[in-house]
Order: structure tokens, then C-alpha cells, then sequence
């Protein structure tokens, strides 16, 4: 499905320093798919540089470093790195969403938390001790993003988690579909990358509906709040569709549970009759706003509705979309495996998976390289390939 451009990058620069991933426990399984891909493509590449001190170690078994990060009793812990990594190039990946890890507290057991997750990738960046030659963070669900601004007295944990990494040496910090992209002001002169994953949702939707009709009159794009705006309109723009989109009208005169209650979604935008919708979002927590916006698209007409998230938290469980698809208020849920999902889930009829790890692997190849990625943070070039073979049947 991929095209001849995506597949081979011609990266002739000298790397930035020997190539060293350490995907932190919760992200074990992403970080393993992508060192294969790194493996496979380094194993192939041909350089004439390849002999020169500069591309010593360039081509491996297997680029992650042995590290852990082992608990005490009391559940205390400590990063401990059990190999070299003077002068590598250093990407640490880290899943903070993972809650099933588990680890003994005074015999007791007890899953991670974000903070715990959080606490650990900290500690392996203390034990590097500065002798990376530089460190690049992978957090594809980035640390207290829902917490990015300040509403009342009331803690800013986004930009003081950033603002920590970079005063303990990281160097890059990159995340995918961050809640709110201006939480970087807070580290101002550092990198920071937040990456769309829209080219695999679509990609994901083309294999596996085999009868859309993509254009303005047969499908829409829909954005469940004036929040996700900015998410709609770059995907009805590279597929040629409409958009809409809702808002919450709240009760100002009430507070239930510290906050204004709903009252109605309020729906912006033409006739969605008859049209196939896709609502897009950066996560799903609960569900319950995601399928009050389908309910509503559905009291409308709406044909199918296929729904796109980064990030499928499920936090009340599976049962309220088993029973959306049920009454066909969904078709389709679509989310990344940039966070753990659940085995159950990923059984679910309902459910496309979608995998990030040859993206993060491309971004890691590129980025030792020094090279530019920007090509791979706007992928409007390679969507418009995908949608012209779908239309000519071309898809495997």
C-alpha cells in the first residue's frame, strides 16, 4: 500500500552519532516492531560511506540498549542502562497511558500510573548521565496534555513536564496529536514535534471499506467540538469533503459534579443526509461524547459513521460501543497502537487497528540522518496516491 517514495529515503548524510533506542517497558512491544523496521532498512541500504569511521556500527541485529528499571520493595526504583551509550543517538520511547503494567508495593500489587511511567523515563535519562550525544524523546501520548492551561489556581503539569526534560537534557521531544500544540511555548528553543497520524487513518478506512465514494456529495468530515477543528478541516481539505462540526451548549446558571452540565450538541454545517461521516478526535476517554455526536449525526440521516482517534483510551470500557454498533449508530472505530490497547479490543468487529510503528520508525531513520522530515509531517502528497488507487481499485 505504500508508495515507491515512502518506502525508500535516500539518507546519504552522516548519522548524527550510533543509533541507540530504549523503549521503556510500557512501550516494549511499538519499540521492538520499530528497531525490525530500522534492522531491515539498514541491513538493504547501500552508502558509499558505509566503510568510513562515521557509519561505524551502522548496521546491527538490533538497536535497542539494555535498560530497566527495577523497584524495591518499598516501590522505590532506579534506571539502570547495562551497556554503553557514549555518543549514541539516543531515542527513548515512552508509553505513559500503559496501566497494565504492574508492580509490588508492599506485597500489594499495583498498576502505572501516568506519573509512574513519567517518573521512570526520568530515571533512565539520569542514568545516561549526559553522555548521549543527544536524546530524543518519543511520547506518542504526551504526559498531562489534557492539563496544558490554567483555568482557576490550578497546576500547569504539561509545561512543567516539558520544561523538566529539556533541563535534564533532552534535546527533541516528539508526540503525535498533542491536545493542545501551544503547550511548546513552554520550551520556547527546544525541539518539539507533534505529528498527525492522518495519512494511517485513511490509509486504515481504504483497506478496509471497499465501498466509499469519496467525494462532497457522498461523505463528510465532522468534528465533535470547536476544539478538534483544526483536525477536520486539514482531512475534508486533502479528501475534497465537507465539513461540519458541533458545540456544547452548556447551562451556565447550574454546576453538577464542578461543571457546566450540556444541555444540547448544536450542530454546524450542511445536510449530512444520506452521507457517510467521519468524526475525528485526538482521543477517546470515556466514549460518551463520541457517540452522542453519532446518535446525533444519525437522528440527522447519516449513512455510516466511522470514527477517528489518536488515542482510544476506552476508560468506562467496551460496552457502550458494543452497543453503538449494535443499533449501527457506528460502523468503524479507528485508532493508533501508539498506547496499549487491550487484547479485547483489538478482537472487536467494529474495531481497525491502526500501526504508527513504521511512521516512528521513518521519523527515527531520518532524524540520525539529520535529515529534513518535514515531508513526513505533511503527508497530503501521500494521502492523494492512496485515494487515487482506492478510486482505481488498485489497493492490495
Amino acid at each position: 500500500m505504500s508508495s515507491p517514495k515512502e518506502e525508500v529515503r535516500n539518507l546519504e548524510t552522516i548519522p548524527v552519532g550510533a543509533l541507540g533506542i530504549i523503549p521503556l517497558k510500557g512501550c516494549r512491544h511499538l519499540g521492538e516492531k520499530v528497531d525490525q523496521y530500522l534492522v531491515n532498512w539498514r541491513t538493504t541500504r547501500e552508502t558509499e560511506h558505509a566503510d568510513t569511521l562515521s557509519f561505524a556500527g551502522y548496521k546491527r541485529d538490533t538497536y535497542i540498549l539494555n535498560a530497566k528499571v527495577p523497584r524495591f520493595g518499598s516501590g522505590e526504583a532506579k534506571g539502570v542502562i547495562l551497556e554503553s551509550v557514549r555518543g549514541t543517538d539516543l531515542y527513548l520511547l515512552v508509553d505513559v497511558g500503559n496501566y497494565s503494567l504492574t508492580y509490588s508495593l508492599f506485597g500489594e500489587e499495583n498498576h502505572m500510573s501516568p506519573d509512574d511511567h513519567y517518573q521512570d523515563l526520568k530515571r533512565i535519562i539520569a542514568a545516561v548521565g549526559g553522555k548521549a550525544r543527544r536524546i530524543t524523546v518519543i511520547m506518542p501520548f504526551l504526559y498531562e496534555s489534557r492539563q496544558h492551561k490554567r483555568s482557576a489556581r490550578e497546576s500547569l503539569d504539561c509545561a512543567l513536564a516539558l520544561q523538566e526534560l529539556v533541563h535534564m537534557g533532552v534535546d527533541n521531544i516528539i508526540t503525535f496529536d498533542a491536545h493542545d500544540p501551544r503547550v511548546q511555548n513552554a520550551i520556547p528553543l527546544s525541539g518539539f514535534e507533534t505529528v498527525q497520524p492522518s495519512h494511517q487513518f485513511i490509509k486504515g478506512l481504504l483497506e478496509n471499506v471497499k465501498d466509499l465514494e469519496i467525494d462532497s456529495k457522498h461523505m463528510m468530515v465532522i468534528s465533535p467540538d470547536e476544539g478538534g477543528m483544526n483536525r477536520a478541516i486539514y482531512i475534508a481539505n486533502v479528501l475534497g469533503l465537507d465539513m461540519g462540526m458541533f458545540y456544547k451548549r452548556r447551562d451556565y446558571t447550574t454546576i453538577v459534579n464542578g461543571r457546566n452540565p450540556i444541555v444540547a450538541h448544536e450542530f454546524l454545517g450542511t445536510s449530512v443526509e444520506g452521507k457517510d461521516m467521519i468524526i475525528i478526535d485526538d482521543m477517546i476517554s470515556s466514549g460518551d461524547s463520541m457517540i452522542e455526536v453519532a446518535t446525533e449525526l444519525k437522528a440527522r440521516k447519516a449513512r455510516r459513521i466511522f470514527v477517528f482517534s489518536t488515542f482510544g483510551l476506552f476508560t468506562n470500557g467496551l460496552a457502550k460501543f458494543d452497543d453503538a454498533y449494535e443499533k449501527g449508530i457506528i460502523t468503524k472505530v479507528l485508532t493508533t497502537n501508539l498506547i496499549y490497547q487491550t487484547p479485547e479490543l483489538l478482537q472487536r468487529e467494529w474495531y481497525i487497528n491502526c500501526d504508527l510503528s513504521k511512521y516512528i520508525a521513518y521519523l527515527i531513520d531520518t532524524l540520525n540522518h539529520d535529515a529534513s522530515i518535514s515531508d513526513l509531517l505533511n503527508p497530503s502528497e501521500r494521502i492523494q496516491n492512496l485515494v487515487n488507487r482506492y478510486k482505481n481499485n488498485l489497493m492490495e
